[in-house]
């Protein structure tokens, strides 16, 4: 091992594997140029990455899996199960402590994060991402922290989608398709439900539908999904149902306005706890600290541990008893009174126990906190509604409806909360319920915000907004519309010699440089035409015209800020520099005209899926 590691360091080998990669890379082109078109390209990297992304989210599952039944075995040989105060502080520690010492704080968690790199980086995500969520969510969740696993197998099938695009040095737009295909492979693997995986995709990450965009997620979505019957073919939830009644309409209805109430609270009480607790404190102390509260939490509702996926099967075969399990009131929760105020409770508390954990560093999501919140929201109408004795409601049916209640108003995707409770459940036969309560708990969410779970924040603190206008501006690079025909001129140029270089040039704008490159300020000739042929300034200098232009364009920032700045400080000019070097100017009429080119390039391509 040792050898091999320090064959690494060898500069020939390395230099000997670079070429390799080049010349692997360059026969790809050349046979992806000469016997495919771009789109069956595209078609072979979705099952590419589908392939990968189902591979990595069941890696992801069932290292969590292992983690969380050792976690459980040390759990159950301790007084009171004692374990579930310090296990979860343990997890968001060492999570943390990978963050900070290997990784180097370059992970992006959370889903919000794609978003952005969608949208302000032309779709590019950093080489790591595509290991580092593994490693720190499986600690996280696999030692008790109360968090999902599905923003982490997303981000991770995004990575790998981001970096097959920039191997092979695809557009912004076909990077955002493989992007999107790596996330819908990851839902699917985990969920068996290829469906929901590419409507999750369209509806969160891609906002649109278009058959150049489905078809890929398609194919890779599918491919996940046989990925994860091969390896990792358990069910994660099953439910018998013999369908639904008319008469428990009005329920399913309570049950909607329920969820879209109870969406608003998962979405403010998340946020509020996601954005972190004991800010003044060093990350350590915040994760241990965290933890440890996080861990008291566990202890008195142990269904919040992890997942919570456990209990939640449990629940869906009718087995309510088995939240008495390892509680310290199990004898009190033989009142069905008392049972009623334990699951409230629960419903209350998992999105608390969820914001904790990411709070204080970890690393998971909030899906699958929303769908625990939304079954036992679920359990909890039925269960109420049982106790009275006047009606009997089918308690899996409002449980598995529940969960798509809460995603939908928390997502707004309420096509993907349909689609995949039913898929997951294999409750077909409650399409109507689902659409029902899906539809109200959306209606309601939407009517106190805007923006979903995901957006929320970006849009608040990012000042980035759901739309194609991004996805279109940064498909443009700023290379391709920098002007650098200039003509340079030094601050000590008298006026009068600045007369002969204006009569050799069209030019309207010049730049002052320094004599190191750097950008001093501009002569703009609209601005100073009429006193520059004033003969009063012919023996000034261009130091007494020139103008600090009034912002600096970088070179890597993506063409969606430079328009917000055109349109914020309307002007139709601005110099760009790279690593603070001028090197030329960009007017807002090209970028225009480019962007143009890019709706008609993507209408282009739309035209060849037709």
């Amino acid at each position: 091992m040792l050898n091999s590691f320090l064959a690494l360091k060898n500069p020939t080998l390395v230099l000997f594997a670079s070429n390799m990669l080049k010349s692997i890379f360059h026969k790809i082109n050349r046979w992806r140029f000469r016997r495919n078109s771009q789109r069956n390209f595209l078609i072979y990297c979705s099952v590419f990455v589908g392939f990968f992304g189902g591979l990595a989210a069941i890696a992801l599952k069932f290292l969590v899996h292992f983690m969380e039944d050792v976690s459980r075995r040390i759990s159950s040989h301790l007084y009171y199960h004692i374990a579930y105060v310090f296990l979860p502080a343990l997890g968001i520690f060492l999570a943390v402590a990978y963050q900070h010492l290997i990784n180097r704080d370059k992970i992006q968690k959370g889903i919000g994060n794609i978003l952005i790199n969608i949208k302000k980086n032309r779709s590019n995500i950093r080489l790591n991402n595509i290991y580092s969520h593994i490693f720190t969510s499986s600690l996280t969740v696999g030692f008790g922290g109360s968090a999902g696993l599905e923003a982490p197998i997303v981000a991770t099938g995004a990575a790998i989608g981001s970096n097959v695009g920039k191997f092979f040095k695809l557009t912004p737009y076909e990077k955002t398709v493989l992007l999107a295909a790596g996330a819908s492979a990851g839902i699917a693997a985990v969920f068996n439900s290829p469906i929901a995986g590419v409507l999750f995709s369209l509806e969160i990450l891609i906002g649109e539908v278009t058959i150049p965009t489905f078809i890929p997620l398609l194919i890779a979505s599918a491919t996940g999904v046989v990925v994860s019957k091969l390896l990792y073919s358990g069910q994660l939830f099953h439910l018998v149902t013999e369908g639904w009644v008319v008469s428990a309409i009005p329920f399913y209805i309570l049950l909607g306005l329920l969820s879209g109430y109870t969406a608003i609270y998962i979405t403010k009480v998340g946020g509020r706890l996601e954005a972190g607790i004991f800010k003044k404190q060093n990350r350590y102390v915040r994760a241990l600290s965290g933890g440890l509260i996080l861990g008291i939490i566990i202890m008195l509702f142990p269904a919040l541990f992890g997942e919570g996926y456990h209990y939640l099967q449990e629940i869906l075969n009718g087995n309510i008893d088995a939240l008495k399990q390892e509680t310290l009131f199990a004898d009190w929760l033989s009142q069905p009174l008392l049972m009623l105020l334990f699951i409230g409770a629960l419903v209350l508390m998992k999105i608390i126990a969820a914001g904790i954990t990411l709070g204080s560093g970890g690393n998971g999501g909030s899906f699958a906190p929303t769908m625990f919140t939304g079954a036992f929201l679920g359990l909890l109408v039925a269960y109420g509604v049982n106790l009275t004795g006047l009606v009997h409601l089918n308690t899996s049916n409002f449980i598995a409806v529940g969960m798509a209640g809460a995603l939908a108003g928390v997502m707004h995707a309420p096509l993907t909360a349909i689609f995949l409770i039913a898929e997951i459940t294999g409750g077909y036969v409650l399409f109507i319920p689902l659409m029902i309560v899906a539809s109200i708990s959306y209606i309601i969410s939407r009517l106190s915000s805007p923006h979903n779970i995901y957006w929320q924040h970006l849009v608040h603190h990012n000042d980035i907004h759901p739309g194609q206008d991004y996805g279109m501006l940064n498909a443009i690079t700023l290379d391709s519309i920098i002007n650098r025909n200039y003509t340079a001129v030094d601050k000590q140029t008298t006026i009068n010699d600045f007369y002969k270089i204006l009569a050799k040039t069209d030019a309207n704008i010049f730049p002052v440089l320094k004599e190191d490159g750097r950008l001093e300020g501009v002569v703009l000739i609209d601005d100073i035409r009429r006193r520059l042929f004033n003969q009063e300034i012919a023996e000034s200098t261009i130091a007494d015209i020139m103008i600090v232009p009034p912002t600096i364009i970088d070179y890597d920032q993506p063409a969606s800020s430079v328009m917000e700045t055109f349109d914020a400080i309307d002007v139709w000019q601005l110099p760009v520099t790279k690593d603070n070097l001028f090197i030329g100017f960009i007017s807002k009429s090209a970028l225009l005209s480019k962007y143009r080119e890019a709706i008609i390039s993507q209408h282009k391509a739309n035209d060849l899926f037709a």
